[in-house]
């Protein structure tokens, strides 16, 4: 397993990039620790597979190095970072039997034919393709190849990292959660660094250990599934992780106080803000009670969805959403408080901390 350092990456696919918007991968500079499972998560074009490819060596970075313990693999091939990638849509042997797609690599590598055996038929097991072992790759489905490739990406125990780039597209959705479990099982066990690209929030919050966010070319927090859930670092990370996303309403800070149009809150703290910037406040749905007393909501919609309801509302004449417990009560004149200590405060999209 290997310890990940990305030293000042930036990437362009552009020849001579003159400015920032020019890059497509903007300068990350990141320690990935041995043994660690992450997650890059984000929407389509951010970013995350440019920084896979990179890590795998399928891509050059513009700037910048990869260094693997300490020692610099930028321009080393795929090969020779001893690194397995497992891909969006399967890559396989149509013409072997699907037993010896996964020994492939374990004989290409010269080991020993009863560790080959024990070890593939461990994955076959894995990803439930033990009684067909002996079919030829041509004839399955698309979600059987997929776990194929799959499997081939993790019968190896001698790689320096697996990358995964939205490997469970093709699976339905319940192999999906098998594999996932699968996945978390074997990185407990055998402690590969793994790196999973995916769009998928439940995905990510469910497989890694630190989920890395990216949007717009740069990442933009790393932390437990808890911290991009309780302290979003970016306004981006707020709306993408959760459903419903965070509450971002435009915001006038006045000292230790906040006011969202006609109504004011008391912080408790002055938040830490530079004159001239763009502020907001930022609260999750789940921390915004509804009752009798507090400010007040107008209710457009209640949605529920089993476990829950969600209250769509305007407050000071924005639209928010509002959890609220299956059997909570909607007072026929609705008001709202926000949880204290659940608030968020942020400057031009990033978040703010106490001054001083």
């Amino acid at each position: 397993m290997a310890r990940i350092n990305l030293d000042h990456i930036r990437h362009a696919y552009g020849q001579k990039p003159k400015s920032e918007a020019d890059y497509s991968l903007k300068e990350v500079h990141h320690e990935w620790n041995d043994g660690g499972a992450y997650a890059l998560l984000g929407p389509s074009g951010c970013g995350k597979t440019t920084l896979l490819n990179i890590i795998s060596g399928l891509l050059q970075p513009s700037e910048g190095r990869i260094l693997f313990d300490g020692r610099d693999v930028t321009y080393l091939s795929t090969q020779e970072r001893n690194i397995a990638q497992v891909f969006q849509f399967p890559v396989i042997y149509d013409t072997m039997t699907v037993y010896d797609n996964l020994a492939f690599p374990l004989r290409n590598r010269g080991v020993a034919e009863p560790e080959v055996d024990r070890r593939v038929r461990d994955i076959l097991e894995m990803i439930d393709l033990a009684g067909w072992a002996k079919k030829t790759a041509r004839g399955l489905t698309a979600d059987q190849k997929q776990k194929i490739s799959l499997g081939r990406g993790l019968v190896r125990n001698d790689v320096n990292a697996i990358l995964f780039d939205e490997p469970l597209t093709v699976i339905d959705p319940h192999m999906k959660w098998v594999l996932r479990s699968q996945l978390k099982k074997l990185h407990r066990q055998f402690g590969f660094t793994m790196v999973y690209v995916t769009h998928d929030q439940t995905e990510a919050l469910t497989f890694a250990d630190k989920v890395v966010v990216m949007y717009d070319g740069q990442i933009v927090q790393i932390g437990t599934p808890a911290e991009l859930f309780e302290k979003p670092r970016h306004t981006f990370v707020g709306y993408f992780i959760g459903s419903p996303g965070m509450n971002v309403l435009p915001a006038a800070i006045d000292g230790s106080s906040i006011k969202v149009g006609e109504e004011t809150l008391d912080l408790g703290y002055k938040p830490d803000i530079a004159a001239g910037a763009r502020t907001e406040l930022g609260i999750r749905p789940e921390f915004i009670s509804l009752s009798r007393d507090g400010m007040p909501v107008s209710i457009s919609k209640v949605e529920d969805i089993g476990r829950q309801k969600i209250v769509r509302a305007e407050f000071a004449g924005k639209p928010i959403a509002i959890v609220v417990p299956e059997d909570g009560e909607i007072p026929a004149d609705p008001r709202v408080t926000f949880d204290p200590a659940a608030i968020n405060i942020y400057a031009d999209s990033w978040r703010v901390g106490r001054e001083g």
